[in-house]
């Protein structure tokens, strides 16, 4: 395993190698790093157009957005800033921002920065939101590869570029700095950022040093109310020994009654049965509970980047970067949360409140006496610290032949705390409609309730956890380019790389059960800091209550020795404190990788047209090493993965390409690790769910094949199509099998390289700025891009006892069938403004735990967002901007599989306004 002493080592080897990989290298395969022109772009048309060239200009197929000027990237993170690629969706909103991309429907996606390889923590991919945009020159998106490109990510490859010395003729001080307003939690934040820069020329010898630092917080306020699981219930005929509408177990009299889990659920037609003691039996189906979450917090990312380059003769050149980014995050989490599954206390007329959704079983609206309920105030502290420091050169040995080499050496750590306490109460009564209208959830409580009146509320569970998650790796490259005189074959490149990676994780967990009110240091009178009352829930969206208590998440973080004291002396908890506090170590992995490729670039003439193109193969072999709690494994893989890509130039203005190409994901760490987490019942379904990795996983593979017409009809302007195809194999998806564990069942789930799958579309875009148009009218543009998915995989459905009985099918997971995204641009004298609108629709997002009646697949509604941005130069120097962001204010809604009856949760989540200026010299 690598020993972070080996750092002084490697910086002595890459001082020797004197080694350098160019960025360039990447965004235009076909030409010579030494033979690009440094294009300083500005505006919006120029970045577009600039965006346009490299498409073209690539042998591969690549896709880029470029900054409008040095440091002017209108949006707040990388992942905003790719939504208006075409082929590329993001979602997970939240906490001021969206932090997941997916490239044609895959999220499996490799990030690299200046072409290498990055990640955070123990993970396989990197934190892409954690990258703030006002540090980035370009991004690059590869949604084809060729063999000299890492091999992980059957999404494609995001290549971000940060700015170095060489790319500007001499010095560059750039000041920018924004205040985000974000409506839901009424704060204004700051975001700024800096970047200086210069270089020398000593006779033959050019330096350069750049420094580009950059700050942002956001105050987020995330709102969301749900209607939970479903679960069956007797109608108001049960059998005998049973009461009306009482829900129903999963066993009676030792004999299965229903299946938890069932990928399309129970039956939901009326007068659906089930078998109790031989007789079939109507059943209801219905919420066990609905919730609300409030959740507020405060998020901060530094960051740094460092570059030195050195060119002692116009032969060689040597660099120096050093990347840092950093997250620090807390969030307090106010839950209410009520049970609506009793049957007792209904009164006389126990039906009599029930509303199905008409035709079904489903109830749509009840009442529930004497309801048990609780909030629950938590405090969840993140941290994270990554560093990646690289030493490099690249030479000319001759006229044809030029080596790179590059020595990369990165650690990453994240720290996290939870901290929970929940208060209690059984209330009169509460009426719910689990869909009010438009999938919303609306509930209320009976007089006797207050939920905002802390008397009526006692202390219950504490909740205690922690978990640390690390990584590193020393990377090594070599490349060489062997340019030919003559002949169909043109260029040549080989070269390797090698990478040692670490990973580790631990946690630890504790809790302790409920603090009865009877007990004297369990009063909460007696903590003045301990309630906090929220306000103005979800703005008035849905009839849910407005405000309640729960506890503060930063007072009890802030005395939490104090509770876990008062918790172990009134109810003998068992709770660790102090120094005490210990993380276990869950596993640490050890993984090399080594990789080799060649690759050939050819031209010649087909039908009097330039055909042209690359075709090659590369060889990787992957050893790991896994010590896990109680146990060790190690496995090894290999695989050879070839590659070609065509372009055919019909006109001057028309290229078509084809492409064929070889990709693969390798399991998550976590996945490998064979420990089983056990956790009990907290819905009362009466079982609990645990579940653990396999270290025997395989990587998941894809063929990749691509076909693509580009028709360059303009200056900044063009308007293509794609049609795409991925056949994976090796999908990792859980079994499911119950297990006993200390006298208590649980469903198990592992994952298994068990499903395959398909993913094919279209792809359509268009960036097109019309030339004469009247005085007003010039300078407007359109980008616009359409994307057309079918995806399919094979997932095998087990009994109880993880047999496979059967094989469902169904969409992959976060592929939309349909997305697409128009931005109209405006760009006149001093003004460029503008508007982008962004739409997917509807697709499954993951599945539930299986111990409930409803379908397994929870579906994510069509989610939409409006976004404007204006800048105004005020004079040579100095710009005004101003953006905005989810300007409609929408709801992001899920349901599952049936949204008219299923409705799941829904979410708001603030509008962002920012005023900031950007001052150049």
């Amino acid at each position: 395993m690598f020993n972070k002493s080996a750092l002084g080592t490697a910086v002595a080897m890459a001082l020797a190698l004197h080694s350098y990989q160019i960025q360039a290298q990447q965004a235009e395969e076909n030409v010579s790093p030494d033979d690009i022109e440094v294009v300083v772009v500005k505006g919006l048309r120029g970045s577009l157009a600039r965006s346009v060239d490299l498409k073209r200009e690539n042998i591969q197929v690549v896709d880029s957005i470029i900054a409008e000027d040095i440091g002017k990237f209108p949006d707040n993170n990388v992942v905003e800033a790719m939504q208006r690629i075409s082929g590329v969706q993001v979602t997970d909103r939240g906490a001021g921002e969206v932090s997941r991309v997916s490239i044609r429907g895959l999220d499996d996606v490799t990030t690299t920065i200046n072409g290498r390889n990055i990640f955070t923590a123990s993970g396989r991919s990197v934190a892409l939101a954690d990258i703030p945009a006002s540090l980035l020159n370009r991004v690059d998106v590869y949604k084809t590869r060729s063999a000299r490109l890492i091999e992980t990510g059957i999404a494609g490859q995001i290549d971000i570029h940060t700015q170095r010395p060489f790319d500007f003729d001499g010095s560059q001080v750039v000041l920018a700095a924004r205040g985000i307003y974000q409506d839901k939690s009424e704060k204004t934040d700051p975001n700024i950022s800096a970047l200086l820069s210069n270089r020398w020329q000593i006779n033959d010898q050019k330096f350069g040093a750049l420094l580009n630092v950059s700050y942002a917080e956001t105050h987020y306020r995330d709102q969301s109310v749900t209607a939970g699981a479903m679960v069956p219930f007797f109608s108001a005929n049960p059998p005998p020994g049973f009461t009306p509408f009482e829900r129903i177990p999963t066993v009676i009299n030792g004999q299965n009654v229903w299946q938890p889990g069932l990928e399309t659920g129970l039956p939901f037609t009326s007068g659906s049965t089930l078998p109790i003691n031989g007789v079939q039996y109507d059943y209801l189906l219905s919420r066990d509970a609905v919730f609300a979450s409030d959740l507020t917090g405060k998020r901060e990312r530094p960051a740094v980047n460092v570059s030195l380059q050195f060119a002692p003769n116009d032969r060689s050149e040597y660099i120096f970067e050093a990347f840092y980014n950093g997250f620090r995050n807390e969030s307090n989490n106010s839950l209410l949360f009520s049970f609506v599954d009793w049957w007792g206390n209904l009164g006389a007329n126990p039906g009599s409140s029930i509303n199905l959704f008409e035709g079904t079983n489903i109830i749509k609206s009840r009442t529930v006496g004497a309801p048990y309920m609780f909030t629950s105030g938590d405090l969840l502290t993140g941290k994270t610290d990554s560093y990646v420091y690289a030493l490099g050169g690249k030479w000319d040995l001759s006229n044809n032949l030029r080596l790179r080499s590059e020595l990369v050496y990165q650690e990453s750590k994240y720290e996290e705390s939870f901290f929970a306490m929940r208060t209690e109460r059984v209330a009169d009564s509460v009426t719910v409609d689990f869909n009010s209208g438009n999938g919303l959830p609306a509930f209320s409580f009976g007089p006797a309730t207050d939920v905002a009146d802390a008397t009526q509320w006692a202390m219950a569970q504490l909740y205690d956890n922690a978990n640390s998650r690390e990584g590193d790796a020393l990377t090594w490259t070599l490349d060489a380019d062997y340019r030919l005189n003559n002949g169909v074959i043109s260029n040549i490149r080989f070269g390797g790389r090698y990478d040692d990676r670490d990973a580790n994780e631990g946690q630890r967990t504790q809790d302790s059960p409920i603090c009865f009110s009877g007990n004297a240091a369990c009063q909460i009178a007696n903590y003045p800091g301990l309630l906090n009352i929220n306000s103005g829930f979800f703005d008035g969206k849905s009839n849910v209550p407005r405000s309640w208590v729960a506890a503060n998440g930063y007072y009890i973080r802030d005395n939490a020795d104090m509770f876990r004291n008062i918790y172990n002396q009134e109810v003998n908890a068992g709770m660790l404190t102090g120094d005490a506090l210990q993380l276990t170590r869950n596993f640490e992995v050890n993984e090399t990788t080594a990789a080799l490729y060649a690759e050939a670039e050819f031209e010649l003439e087909l039908a009097g047209k330039t055909l042209d193109g690359e075709f090659g193969v590369r060889y990787v072999n992957v050893n790991t090493d896994m010590q896990f709690a109680e146990a060790s494994a190690s496995a090894s893989t290999s695989k050879f993965l070839p590659s070609l890509m065509l372009r055919y130039a019909l006109t001057d203005e028309l290229l078509a390409r084809a492409s064929y190409g070889e990709t693969l994901r390798r399991p998550g760490f976590a996945q490998l690790n064979p420990t089983i987490i056990y956790v009990e019942d907290v819905t009362n379904i009466g079982y609990g769910t645990a579940s653990g990795g396999n270290p025997n996983l395989d990587p998941t593979t894809s063929k990749n094949y691509d076909l693509s017409l580009e028709w360059y009809f303009d200056d900044a302007s063009m308007l293509y199509g794609a049609a795409f195809k991925r056949k994976i194999e090796g999908f990792v998806v859980d079994f499911r099998r119950s297990v006993e564990y200390e006298d208590y069942t649980y469903i198990l789930s592992q994952p298994d390289n068990a499903s395959n799958g398909k993913l094919e579309g279209f792809e359509f875009g268009l960036v097109y700025f019309p030339q004469n148009l009247p005085a007003l009218l010039d300078g407007f543009g359109i980008q616009a891009s359409y994307t057309i998915l079918d995806s399919s995989q094979d997932i095998p459905i087990t009994n109880n006892e993880g047999e496979v009985i059967g094989t469902s099918n169904t969409p992959l997971f976060g592929v939309s069938d349909s997305s697409y995204s128009v931005v109209l641009a405006y760009e006149k004298d001093k003004f460029d403004m503008r508007l982008s609108y962004v739409w997917r629709e509807d697709f499954l997002n993951n599945y539930e735990a299986p111990q409930f009646a409803n379908p397994l697949g929870v579906y994510r509604n069509p989610e939409k967002s409006l976004d404007f941005q204006l800048s105004f130069a005020a004079t040579e120097n100095l710009s005004i901007t101003f953006d905005a962001t989810n300007l409609t204010d929408e709801v992001f809604q899920s349901y599952y599989q049936y949204p008219s009856t299923h409705n799941f949760g829904s979410s708001i989540y603030s509008r962002t306004f920012a005023l900031g200026f950007r001052y150049k010299m």
